[in-house]
């Protein structure tokens, strides 16, 4: 049977305390009266609820453990088959609840119930890369769809035959990042273009940065670290030209990140949405400065868009998508490239739980 350790008691006793003192909070004066602490009392009461009734059900099922190996040290033999079935009925409720415990405490990414900012953009492979962006930005928009979620385009470059340089835009639904965080990296394709002519296969690449849409609450900037530049915005051959000054490009001087927005005409739209860029770019920064494994800066999540430096590949004279954190391929590239993706990121979802509750459990040794 699986055994709790002592360290991992003592922290299930500070959970369930934790527990009862947010609890008391939600009905303290100071914190009804504020609502912003109010709101994140409550999200934390409402997370560690799950693990408590967990917690209380595990004791309740050692203590009639306990009870039933006390029984078959009496005289009565009856009362002794009775307590041996108990014991064996009750060792496998308490092996079950001691796994979903471990589960439950693997810890939760804070950001998972965000919205989320997908930034595209060709790497290597000229027009080709730039087609395969569009193919990936119908993808996600595909997978958004079949989720309900809402997207919303936020600025775009365009290529000479329709592909995309640049797409930036925002996904918004219930668990957009806790899904689509996976697919931040470098995209490989190998195909024939369509803009072959002798039927060659070509290699080309795309990188996808998935950004958890930050809130004013969640990353302050300070307006004095900001040069803010306005201009006016231009399209091909004068098509779409504004004629005042509605684009924007917003500099962050700490970190030197740069946010351009011009597909608004009104300069105040532009601002917002380039500020919601800027935001969630840092939120990034800033997490991965807290995680060193995640990497300092934001460009080691999408990498350079160099051939070499893969998070997957679509091969489709092979028919054969490979996401190198897997250990095997998916077929049947036309419908995952119609979003359905689910069976891959839920793949990477449980891998990355494995993960994580492998390093709980060698945390508590």
């Amino acid at each position: 049977m699986t055994e709790l350790s002592e360290k991992m008691r003592r922290r299930l006793v500070q959970i369930e305390s934790r527990h009862d003192e947010l609890g008391q909070a939600m009905s303290d004066p100071s914190v009804t009266s504020d609502q912003n602490r109010l709101r994140s009392v409550g999200q934390e009461y409402a997370a560690l609820e799950q693990i408590v009734a967990t917690i209380r059900a595990l004791n309740s099922a050692e203590k009639r453990l306990a009870d039933a190996r006390e029984l078959q040290q009496g005289d009565d033999d009856d009362l002794r088959d009775l307590a041996r079935e108990e014991e064996g009925t009750t060792s496998v409720e308490v092996e079950r609840l001691t796994e979903r415990l471990r589960t439950q405490l693997v810890p939760r990414d804070p950001l998972d119930d965000k919205n989320v900012i997908v930034e595209i953009r060709a790497g290597e492979g000229g027009e080709e890369a730039a087609l395969f962006a569009a193919d990936l930005y119908a993808m996600y928009l595909r997978y958004g769809e079949r989720h309900r979620w809402k997207a919303e385009e936020m600025s775009a470059s365009r290529s000479e035959k329709g592909g995309y340089k640049e797409v930036i835009f925002r996904i918004a639904g219930q668990g957009a990042y806790s899904r689509l965080k996976f697919e931040s990296g470098v995209h490989r394709v190998q195909r024939v273009p369509a803009t072959e002519a002798q039927g060659r296969i070509h290699t080309s690449t795309a990188t996808v940065a998935v950004l958890p849409e930050a809130e004013e609450i969640d990353q302050h900037i300070d307006e004095g670290d900001l040069k803010i530049d306005v201009y006016r915005a231009g399209g091909k051959g004068g098509q779409g030209v504004n004629t005042t000054d509605s684009a924007v490009r917003i500099t962050h001087i700490p970190t030197g990140e740069v946010v351009i927005q011009q597909d608004e005409r009104s300069q105040l739209k532009n601002r917002a949405k380039a500020m919601t860029v800027l935001r969630s770019r840092l939120l990034v920064r800033a997490q991965a400065e807290r995680d060193a494994e995640a990497g300092a800066i934001r460009n080691a999540q999408i990498g350079h868009g160099e051939r070499a430096e893969k998070m997957r590949t679509y091969n489709f004279p092979q028919d054969r998508l490979t996401d190198k954190r897997l250990g095997h391929n998916l077929s049947n590239l036309p419908r995952r490239m119609d979003g359905e993706l689910d069976d891959l990121i839920e793949a990477l979802m449980q891998q990355d739980e494995a993960e994580r509750l492998a390093s709980l459990e060698a945390d508590e040794e």
